[in-house]
């Protein structure tokens, strides 16, 4: 692994990127002016790990063109021995620096400075050998930044001494002006609180003053206010009056247009009485006819509906009767038959013959009888088919009869309707006239008032902001009459100031703090914006527009002091929650303060801008601005009296398009006309209907009366031939059993017992019948008359009423006369409404101008009172300018007693309270005193005493340095043993490696000459120390005893003895050598170390600095050995080390410039 190339941008010297070509894995040797050498140190050494702003701008290339605001160094490693963990040949660490950063980037990705310094050991640069880079001058500190320190602390020294003999003079000299500065100070200080309390008095006094002008000019205000509300007023009562008075005259005419139409309606409705009066008796006995004969057809259907039941039950019984006396009757005669055949027939064979034929026969005539009876239950079916839908369709006729009546009466209903609905509007259309005329006078008031609030507007706003505005609502009125750009509609949500609302009290700080914000347009996101500005400009529409789009807007909760003199404005305002960012945005950063001077402490403390109620502001960056502030002009007022004044109009001119909405369905009289001829014709076409209907119904009831009649005769046919088939059927089984028996002349004693049996049966059952036949007739015939008598004669003169009444019911005489009654009603309510509107017209018009007597006599005394709050403001306000003129002077005063206080510099405490109870006089005479005896030690040096402290302070600071480098120079002597320091025998293990590296090299370095490395020992508490080298037993400190068991803390140090003779007794320390010994020295040490704990590059700034050229050829020749294992990049001005390099970088200077 080794640096294989740098790139360097915007650092130092390099503004341009600049890409060294690629290093040497080897020896490469590096000109002057060739900065590449502090740009790798940037990257790799901890000496760059923390950086200020200061220090990295001066790493900025500075020079002519534009400022460089970033510089990089960019590294390059070869990786292909995989000694980086990184499965990359060739890995880039680049460092970025600007004014308020400083990155690190491994192969493009941002780490942080640990990663860098864990991957750099974890590729075998260890934290505690830091030698892999030595800068300029480093050998040279290891041998001599100590002695430079006890040089300075010698001069030091010397200096204290002569500082020390001036000392005592500059005591007495310090104690009298100490008592001077006491004197001046206390002197001061009491004028300096004189003019405070003054100052204090005097803004009290401003204040109250203040206050007073602030109320004189609220009152003066309000009296202005009172005084245009009266004019307003009084605009509007006379236009009032002069409406009222048009109406009052319209008012007349229609009276007498009404009296007139009431007369024709009164004469009409009086001969229309006279025309019913002859149908009146003709009804009356029609209806008490009907009457009666719904009490008759009751009567008959209750004896009908109790007759119907026993007769039913009697018919059920006889029925079962004859079924049961024909069927024993056909089982006697089978029995007879059967008794018969044993003289009919002469052999079983012969009897079973002709049984099997007699079947035969049977079985042809049962299926003759069902098909008969089948067809007898179909027509009865099909009978009660047609009955069920005769009753259906007449059901049917009869609802549909029922809506035809309805239907008629639903159009005379409406037939009136309209017609009085026309009279109404006839009459309405009037009044509504009258009211429009008024409204439009009151609207055209409005609009005027409307147009002088939105003068003053434009005057305190400015012309561009509301041409901005209007423009803005013309591209959304664009956008609803194309359809187009829903999401742009919607997502506008008007001006800042329309969107919220506060106390008339918070109008001037909201408004101060607000400025021009308030006409800010607030939308969801930057996309509607960019819409609405790409038809404001394509429409070229005129003004200034600002956007607050919510979904761009970054606004932070901000934490609010608790204190009882100021309030956070935001919390004062009322607004929807969804617009939070656009009203912290404008008004989050503001406090409302009690006063200024509890502004100016939180401002200074929060770093918030604060306002007070009349508008005084201070800016968190210290700027003050106030003063008088005209709420004539408050831009929030205006609004509010706009918005009003707007929705007072809008609430006009819907009242008005209301009225005009329905003076236009007035012009529609014609057409309800032609409604109603139209609805005659329906008339007539709907009763037309009701006679077919009425025909229809007749003609189903003759039917279902007639299939009623001959349904009775097809039920006893059926049951006849039911009571048949059964006897048939009975004979047949009676066949059935007979054949195969056998042939018998008698019946057997069984048979002979049924005979007797059916016998008996027989002779009951004909009793029986005859009852119930004679039971039946009889309530058949009662049945028959009291059906007979309803149908033929109740229900037809019932039919016949009816539609007599029904004919009663239609002539129109009824009917026009209660419209005619009704319409009569009416014009006698309009003719009385009429009469009372004139008269409260009237009431209206007498009150009204009392009022206006009233505003007039009000306007004078507010006239009056605005002009004595005039006078008053005006007299305040020059004793106001007196005020300010005194105070002045007064802070001038002020400013000269705290410059005179601060220049008296610090002071003792006593100061502050020794003389305090002494008066003016006394205190100039102890001053005089004071001045005189420091007239005796004008030749002293008054900086004698800083002079001392300044170098004592820098004699602890540097004896401070010098243990800190004690420190440090003890532990580089110790870096072998910073490896593994508990274990004894890996410090043995590398001191011998070090010492024995450190021999060799020395030896390469001076040849013939010797070193060693001597390790110091000392017994555990460190009170007896001795050296240990290679195979020396020599004690520097005393001698000691060995513990037997070898411990680490027994090590104290590391000492280098060096020969450049080879001479065993010519052994020399370190304190002992030369300048240029002691670097060829450090630097046998350093190469030792690297040979034992080896990095993969190494970075030497100029260690060849004070060495001769036989020593630098040496080192030449050590670092071209050292090489072939590890990479070396070396800066030198020298030519020796060149011919050991395997490349080589310069710069000419006049390429540097």
């Amino acid at each position: 692994m080794y640096i294989k190339q740098v790139i360097i941008q915007g650092f130092r010297s390099y503004r341009d990127q600049t890409i060294v070509d690629p290093f040497s894995s080897k020896h490469n040797v590096i000109g002057k002016f060739v900065f590449v050498f502090p740009a790798i140190q940037f990257v790799l050494s901890d000496e760059f790990s923390h950086l200020r702003p200061e220090q990295r701008l001066a790493l900025l290339h500075e020079g002519t063109g534009p400022r460089v605001i970033s510089a990089f160094v960019e590294i390059i490693f070869d990786n292909s021995d995989n000694r980086l963990p990184i499965d990359k040949e060739e890995v880039s660490l680049r460092r970025v620096i600007g004014a308020k950063k400083d990155q690190y980037f491994l192969d493009k990705k941002m780490v942080t400075k640990n990663d860098v310094m864990n991957l750099l050991e974890s590729a075998g640069f260890s934290r505690s050998n830091p030698y892999y880079i030595v800068k300029q001058g480093k050998v040279k500190q290891l041998y001599g930044k100590r002695e430079k320190i006890n040089e300075l602390l010698k001069y030091i020294e010397e200096r204290l001494h002569t500082l020390e003999e001036e000392k005592e003079e500059l005591a007495q000299y310090q104690k009298w002006d100490k008592m001077r500065r006491a004197l001046e100070y206390t002197i001061y200080n009491q004028e300096l609180n004189e003019t405070r309390a003054k100052l204090d008095e005097l803004s009290a006094k401003r204040e109250t003053s203040g206050e007073k002008s602030r109320q004189l000019r609220d009152a003066q205000q309000d009296a202005r206010d009172k005084m245009e509300d009266i004019e307003r007023q009084v605009r509007e009562l006379k236009t009032k009056i002069s409406a009222m008075k048009e109406e009052k005259e319209q008012l007349s005419a229609e009276r007498q247009e009404q009296i007139k139409q009431r007369t024709k309606l009164e004469l009409k409705a009086k001969d229309l009485q006279d025309e019913l009066a002859g149908n009146s008796e003709q009804r009356k006995r029609l209806l008490k006819e009907r009457q009666k004969l719904l009490e008759k057809i009751e009567e008959k259907q209750k004896e009908l509906a109790e007759t119907e039941p026993k007769f039913n039950s009697v018919k059920e019984k006889e029925e079962r009767g004859i079924a049961r006396l024909a069927q024993a009757t056909q089982e006697r005669t089978d029995l007879y038959a059967k008794q018969g055949r044993g003289s009919q027939f002469t052999s079983k064979e012969e009897r079973d013959k002709w049984i099997k034929k007699e079947l035969k026969s049977l079985d042809q005539a049962i299926n003759d009888k069902k098909r008969q009876i089948a067809a007898i239950h179909k027509d009865l079916e099909d009978t009660e088919a047609n009955k069920e839908k005769n009753l259906e369709q007449y059901n049917k006729l009869d609802q549909d009869l029922n809506e035809v009546k309805a239907r008629v009466e639903e159009l005379d209903r409406k037939y009136y309707e309209v017609k009085n609905k026309k009279d109404e509007l006839q009459s309405e259309r009037n009044y509504l006239w009258r009211e429009e005329n008024a409204e439009q006078q009151a609207l055209a008031a409005k609009r005027e008032d409307l147009e002088k609030k939105q003068q003053l507007l434009r005057a305190a706003t400015g012309k561009a902001i509301l041409n901005g505005i209007d423009s803005i609502n013309k591209v959304l009125d664009h956008f609803r009459r194309k359809g187009i750009n829903q999401h742009v509609q919607n997502g506008y949500h008007g001006i800042v100031m329309n969107n919220f609302e506060c106390e008339p009290a918070f109008y001037t700080c909201v408004e101060v703090t607000a400025g021009n914000r308030l006409f800010y347009h607030i939308v969801d996101s930057d996309e509607v914006s960019t819409k609405i500005l790409m038809e404001f400009n394509k429409m070229n529409l005129p003004g200034e527009v600002t956007f607050l789009p919510l979904n761009k807007l970054d606004v932070r909760d901000t934490a609010y002091p608790e204190t009882n003199d100021a309030i956070p404005m935001i919390s004062k305002l009322r607004y929807n929650p969804r617009f939070d960012k656009a009203f912290k945005h404008v008004f989050g950063k503001t406090l409302i303060c009690r006063s200024m001077e509890v502004s100016t402490q939180l401002a200074r403390a929060f770093t918030m801008d604060c306002i007070t109620l009349e508008g005084d502001q201070v800016s968190h960056r210290g700027a003050l601005t106030g003063g008088y502030y005209d709420t004539r002009k408050s831009r929030l007022e205006l609004q509010k009296d706009v918005r009003k004044a707007e929705e007072e109009l809008g609430e006009l001119e819907a009242k008005l398009n209301e009225n005009l909405r329905r003076n236009i369905e007035n012009i529609f009289l014609f057409c309800l006309m032609n409604q109603m001829q139209q609805i005659e014709t329906q008339q007539r076409k709907f009763k037309a209907s009701r006679d077919s209907i009425l025909s229809e119904m007749k003609m189903l009831k003759e039917k279902r009366q007639q299939s009623e009649k001959t349904f009775m005769p097809k039920q006893r046919s059926l049951q006849s031939l039911e009571a048949s088939l059964h006897a048939m059927e009975s004979t047949r089984e009676s066949l059935k059993a007979e054949l195969g028996t056998d042939l018998l002349s008698q019946l057997s004693l069984e048979d002979q017992k049924r005979v007797d049996a059916l016998n008996d049966e027989i002779r009951q059952l004909q009793q029986e019948n005859r009852q119930l036949l004679n039971e039946r007739i009889k309530l058949e015939g009662i049945i028959t008359r009291v059906e007979t008598y309803l149908n033929e004669n109740l229900r037809k003169r019932l039919d016949q009423v009816e539609q007599e009444l029904n004919e009663l019911r239609e002539t129109e005489g009824g009917t026009v006369l209660t419209a005619t009654t009704s319409e009569l009603e009416a014009i006698n309510k309009r003719v009385k409404d009429t009469m009372a509107r004139s008269e409260d017209l009237d009431n209206s018009i007498d009150k009204t101008e009392a009022g206006i007597k009233e505003l007039q006599k009000s306007m004078e005394r507010w006239k009056n009172m605005e002009k004595e709050h005039m006078d008053a403001i005006n007299h305040d306000t020059k004793e106001l300018e007196k005020m300010t003129n005194r105070q002045g002077m007064l802070l001038k005063k002020k400013e000269e007693c705290m410059k005179k206080i601060r220049e008296l510099g610090s002071l003792p405490q006593e100061a502050f309270e020794k003389y305090q109870t002494l008066s003016l006089k006394q205190l100039f005479r102890k001053l005089e005193q004071c001045n005189t005896e420091l007239k005796k030690y004008s030749h002293v040096n008054k900086k004698a005493l800083d002079q001392f402290v300044n170098f004592s302070e820098q004699k602890e600071k540097l004896i401070k340095r010098q243990e800190e480098l004690d420190r440090g120079y003890k532990s580089i002597m110790e870096l072998m043993n910073v490896l593994e320091l508990r274990k004894y025998e890996a410090i043995q293990l590398t001191f011998k490696q070090v010492s024995k590296n450190f021999s060799e090299v020395f030896q390469k370095l001076v040849p013939g000459g010797k070193a060693t490395l001597v390790m110091k020992k000392g017994d555990v508490e460190g009170s007896q120390s001795q050296d240990e080298g290679e195979g020396s037993g020599e004690s520097e400190r005393g001698s000691g005893s060995q513990s037997s068991v070898p411990s680490v803390d027994q090590f104290t140090g590391v000492g280098i003895r060096v020969s450049f003779t080879g001479k065993q007794g010519e052994m020399r320390e370190m304190q002992q050598l030369s300048g240029g010994q002691k670097s060829l020295v450090a630097l046998a040490l350093i190469f030792a170390i690297q040979k034992c704990d080896p990095a993969p590059f190494y970075l030497f700034d100029e260690i060849d600095q004070a060495l001769d050229a036989q020593h630098r050829k040496a080192v030449s020749d050590m670092i071209m050995e050292l090489a072939v294992h590890a990479q070396f990049i070396t800066t030198t001005f020298r030519p020796e080390l060149l011919e050991s390099a395997d490349k080589f970088y310069g710069k000419s200077e006049c390429e540097y410039l």
